[in-house]
């Protein structure tokens, strides 16, 4: 975290008014205007969060196995990975401990863990990581805070909306458990108190409810980004166009699983949406056009697709030229039919 977002954090975690410092001198004024300003709306959408919310803070360094992730949050603690977090590790190191500290409250009634983190996953996982790999002694930094939940998940969003590493489809999903958990199923209110457009939390509840065999269809959650994703979630509102767009996602993700093992690159986000959101085309009738599914080589040349499908049978064109064997055409001609009775195209009457 850069060290203009440490000092919103200290600013959210400031002492209540009457526990507030001795005016400082005016050197130190001047910069604290500064970096005041360049925060712009975000330190001061932070003081409102702590406003008579957080009671006390203190600084400890900490055994990071002793600290558990807040289920509150936003980003998917299984899904980092030494390269995600490579260049937060890399100034770890090269600074000699983690300079900027978590946020973490106190749990009660948990033998295992002390505190739980609200903003600081990233760094939770680093410190873990290093703590593992050469480096035993390290420590995790985090400032104890007291927030109940609410707060705790208002500070969380406002930490993730920097991070251009949370994706649209982890935030979506957080936000519509909030809803529940936090706000009474009032949008309204949710969007007040997050400070958010109403149009545009509507758009995220939206992504979020997406099934998980649709989200298979990508070859990565993060590839789900708000756009393209509430393009589907309004296409799926229909039942008959949400039915096949989750057949023809199925067989996508079983393409995608034949790529990685066979370590061959996964289907494009934007060819995975165009296929879904063409799935519909198939609910037209007997004339209408198939979703068009193609095989291609590790290569990326194209070894077989689908022309058309209807009463009188299938149309399939075998690619010259794309060094594919017997034993592929076969493989993608069984996906072809594969795909076809998931979208009810097959052969069967």
């Amino acid at each position: 975290m850069a060290r203009k977002q440490s000092d919103y954090l200290a600013a959210l975690l400031a002492e209540e008014e009457g526990d507030a410092p001795s005016p400082a001198p005016a050197h130190e004024a001047k910069a604290d205007r500064v970096r005041t300003t360049t925060l712009l709306g975000r330190e001061s959408a932070l003081a409102r969060v702590a406003s008579g919310e957080v009671r006390q803070v203190t600084q400890l360094l900490l055994d990071p196995a002793r600290v558990k992730i807040w289920s509150g949050n936003a980003r998917n603690y299984d899904l980092l990975t030494e390269a995600h977090c490579r260049e937060l590790i890399d100034s770890i190191i090269a600074e000699g401990g983690q300079k900027v500290p978590a946020v973490v409250r106190r749990v009660e009634g948990d033998p295992d863990h002390d505190y739980e983190v609200i903003a600081g996953t990233r760094r939770h996982w680093s410190i873990s990581w290093l703590r593992a790999n050469s480096y035993p002694d390290m420590m995790f930094v985090a400032q104890v805070a007291q927030l109940d939940d609410e707060a705790a998940f208002r500070l969380a969003d406002l930490e993730n909306r920097a991070r251009a590493d949370v994706s649209d489809l982890e935030r979506a999903r957080n936000y519509l458990a909030a809803l529940t958990t936090h706000y009474g199923n009032h949008q309204t209110r949710m969007a007040e108190r997050l400070k958010l457009s109403k149009g545009w939390l509507s758009k995220m509840l939206k992504v979020a409810a997406l099934p998980d065999e649709v989200i298979a269809a990508f070859a990565s959650p993060h590839e789900v980004q708000l756009k393209p994703g509430y393009a589907l979630a309004q296409a799926m509102q229909d039942k008959g166009e949400g039915r096949a767009i989750i057949g023809v996602a199925r067989v996508i993700a079983r393409e995608q699983t034949a790529r990685r093992e066979a370590g061959e690159p996964a289907i494009p986000a934007a060819d995975v949406l165009r296929r879904l959101l063409g799935a519909a085309k198939m609910m037209a009738g007997e004339d209408g056009e198939p979703e068009r599914y193609s095989y291609h080589n590790r290569y990326g040349r194209p070894v077989l697709s689908v022309q058309s499908a209807n009463r009188q049978g299938v149309t399939v064109r075998l690619h010259a030229g794309s060094g594919a064997d017997v034993e592929e055409i076969v493989k993608a001609l069984r996906g072809a039919l594969e795909h076809l009775e998931q979208t009810g195209r097959g052969l069967q009457p």
